[in-house]
């Protein structure tokens, strides 16, 4: 009773562990509880009925035969003879059934079976399991001694590759012990149920699982790189975060970063991260010819470097890193439409610590290092270009409320009109215009009206007051200049001549030129091309430029303060703008418009101005033209408390005798005494290091015609020594 027990549960067991199967074992009650069949003949049990329903994903493919097996026991020696028990699962494509002797021989064995082990069911019968199953045997032997000792049932799973098999297989085999009618072992019976693939079917899930795993750490790696550079566009600054981050999935030692210079085609290094260095590599500007990230961008492809490779390079680079210890090295371009923009490179201590899989992964990193270099250029040209916006409004601003053509000129005296039109005769051309006259007359309201008629009125109006900017920064105002051209030159800076392109450059005071300038505008003036301030790069430029001045250039021309080719240059189209005392007739005019512009600003109503005031108007020269007149009536309006403008008449004769007290004290006549003072302490000597010229700041020739025009002669500065 107790080894039917036995074998019935342990077919269950092992059927079921091995393939998933549900079992119903559907037993006909007999003898009221278990079940003894003793070894006879002449024993006649009722009647038994062994079902086994089996439904495995192992078994899908398979025979269908046995998924519903009915084993009819109704003779005793059904499970005492090994044949009658294979015969019962012959059919079974999913269970291996055998029995052995005490000896380990085979004694019978199912087809399914003989199939696992590779040998038809005949050549098994007599021989030992060894015989049968060579080294695997080693596996099964011990189990099987177990359960000859033990008398106990034994299951256990067991791999190995068997001698006809071409790679290892799993099974889950269950060892049953058989006893004759005495009690006594002496046979032990096999089921076993092959588990291969479903094996495999494990390994590939963990093995998808591992990669799935590896893969998402990737994604988490470029994601978290992604935030960084999208939270900060300094790269020098973030790269050893972004190192740290890639660290995590590619373990390497050092990491730098290096920017392609488009000028000179070397790359320069930006960032490194190297914890664990020794310092013996220094940034230096690498070529593609003796550097690894040189050669991996002039190749526009990722490239790994062994240490062997490493060491043939000639380059003070490639030796600091064989002299770091680096036996591996990874090179990724960053490559972008517009063209290679740097390299990152890794390194490892570790040989051949790079591969195929990691150069895939790092240039994912490059891409999105590229394109957030690509991103801050863009966003640096975008504010760039706003400050020049700015740069051009400020310059523009107040010409956008000018309506009309002549609209902020006022006057109908004939000397005006004769100017009108001389503006209307010379707009049309592209010619250049020098505008004569003296200070406050409206010199450049003559320029603005000139663009507004010519072709250029579409395009930008430059002005630059030469007197008002220092000389030593002229040059960059007008040319502009390139950063670090001089000290404190912290960028790059966009010239006049460029803001004025396809439009004017109205270049007031022009006379205050400097001479060594002086050629660079001229060549403007013929060529149309120039170079900014610390360039070699040749700039076109199309524009028209106009000039004004108030001074004699042709005495400038005679002292050498000015070159004649450039007045001839500038002097194509001369404009001379009469002063305010040869327009009388335009006074009132001009004083309606600036009371009413000033009182309108000022919120006040000024309804009358005295005829006494208005004739002390009329009979002042106004040596300072329009621009006094358009001063002292604003400070007229403030003035006035009524509706009649209240003109401060008395202060112009104060400031009228001042002037003819103060005349003998001008410009002219302090430069002279300050040249004879300095001519007396050198003795009269004008060259040399300790010379008058050196200690005025003056070239020789500049002093002696600065001389001849104030009249100084020997006898001027030899008194006092020889006094």
């Amino acid at each position: 009773m107790e080894y039917f027990t036995g074998v019935s549960s342990s077919i269950m067991r092992a059927v079921g562990a091995a393939a998933n199967v549900n079992l119903f074992i559907r037993l006909r009650h007999w003898g009221g509880c278990g079940l003894c069949l003793p070894q006879r003949d002449n024993f006649s049990p009722p009647s038994l009925e062994f079902s086994v329903a089996a439904r495995s994903p192992l078994m899908d493919n398979r025979d269908t035969s046995d998924t519903n097996l009915l084993v009819s026991l109704a003779h005793p020696d059904t499970f005492t003879d090994p044949e009658r028990l294979l015969a019962a699962y012959f059919n079974s494509s999913s269970v291996g059934l055998c029995v052995l002797d005490v000896e380990l021989r085979y004694l019978a064995i199912n087809k399914t079976l003989a199939e696992i082990n590779g040998l038809p069911a005949a050549e098994h019968l007599g021989k030992t399991v060894r015989e049968v199953l060579g080294d695997f045997a080693d596996s099964l032997e011990g189990n099987l001694r177990h359960v000859l000792v033990t008398q106990q049932p034994i299951q256990f799973e067991a791999s190995g590759k068997l001698p006809t098999w071409a790679e290892p297989g799993y099974w889950i085999v269950h060892y049953l012990p058989i006893k004759d009618e005495a009690g006594t072992l002496t046979r032990v019976g096999a089921v076993v149920i092959e588990i291969t693939s479903l094996k495999k079917l494990e390994k590939s899930v963990e093995n998808l699982g591992g990669k799935l795993r590896h893969e998402t750490k990737r994604l988490q790696m470029l994601t978290e790189v992604g935030n960084l550079l999208s939270s900060n566009w300094d790269i020098p600054e973030v790269f050893p975060q972004i190192s740290a981050r890639i660290r995590r999935v590619v373990h390497h030692e050092f990491a730098s970063f290096a920017m392609h210079d488009p000028a000179t085609g070397l790359l320069v290094d930006q960032a490194t991260d190297f914890p664990l260095g020794k310092g013996l590599i220094s940034p230096l500007q690498l070529s593609a010819s003796d550097s690894p990230a040189g050669r991996s961008l002039s190749r526009r492809n990722p490239l790994i470097f062994s240490e062997e490779q490493l060491r043939c390079f000639e380059g003070e680079a490639a030796k600091g890193l064989v002299a770091e210890g680096l036996r591996s090295l990874c090179c990724i371009p960053l490559l972008r439409p517009k063209g290679p923009m740097g390299v990152i490179v890794l390194g490892s201590t570790r040989k051949d610590a790079f591969q195929d899989d990691d150069l895939a992964l790092i240039n994912q990193v490059a891409v999105q290092l590229a394109v957030a270099i690509e991103n801050h250029r863009a966003a640096a040209e975008i504010q760039h270009l706003k400050r020049r916006l700015g740069d051009e409004r400020e310059y523009l601003e107040g010409a956008a409320h000018a309506q009309g053509q002549f609209a902020e000129i006022v006057g109908v005296s004939p000397a005006l009109k004769q100017v009108l039109e001389q503006v209307a005769t010379v707009a049309s051309s592209d010619a250049t215009v020098m505008i004569l006259g003296e200070t406050g007359t409206g010199k450049e309201l003559i320029a603005l009206a000139i663009h507004r008629m010519s072709p250029r009125k579409n395009g930008p109006f430059i002005k630059v007051n030469c007197a008002a900017i220092p000389t030593g920064l002229l040059e960059s105002e007008l040319f502009g200049h390139e950063k670090g051209a001089f000290t404190g030159a912290i960028s790059r800076k966009v010239g006049r001549m460029e803001l004025a392109e396809g439009g004017t450059l109205f270049l007031d005071e022009v006379g205050e030129i400097p001479v060594e300038l002086q050629p660079k505008l001229l060549r403007v003036l013929q060529d149309r091309e120039f170079e900014r301030l610390g360039s070699t790069r040749t700039q076109k430029v199309n524009l028209r430029i106009l000039a004004a001045t108030n001074r004699n250039l042709a005495e400038s021309i005679a002292q050498h303060e000015f070159r004649s080719d450039l007045f001839y240059r500038l002097n194509v189209f001369p404009i001379r703008v009469p002063a305010l005392r040869e327009r009388r007739e335009d006074i009132l005019l001009l004083v309606r418009h600036f009371v009413h512009k000033f009182a309108a600003r000022m919120e006040r109503y000024i309804e009358t101005i005295p005829k006494e005031t208005m004739k002390s108007l009329m009979q002042w020269d106004w040596p300072g033209n329009v621009r006094e007149l358009e001063n002292l009536m604003e400070r007229s309006v403030i003035l006035s408390e009524g509706n009649s403008l209240q003109v401060p008449v008395d202060e112009m004769q104060g400031q009228s005798t001042v002037a003819q007290r103060s005349s003998a004290h001008t410009l002219d006549s302090a430069e002279r005494q300050h040249i004879i003072r300095v001519l007396r302490e050198t003795k009269g000597v004008l060259a040399g290091p300790h010379g008058a010229a050196q200690r005025l700041g003056l070239k020789r020739t500049t002093l002696q015609s600065k001389m001849q025009r104030l009249n100084i002669t020997r006898k001027d500065y030899s008194h006092q020594s020889d006094s």
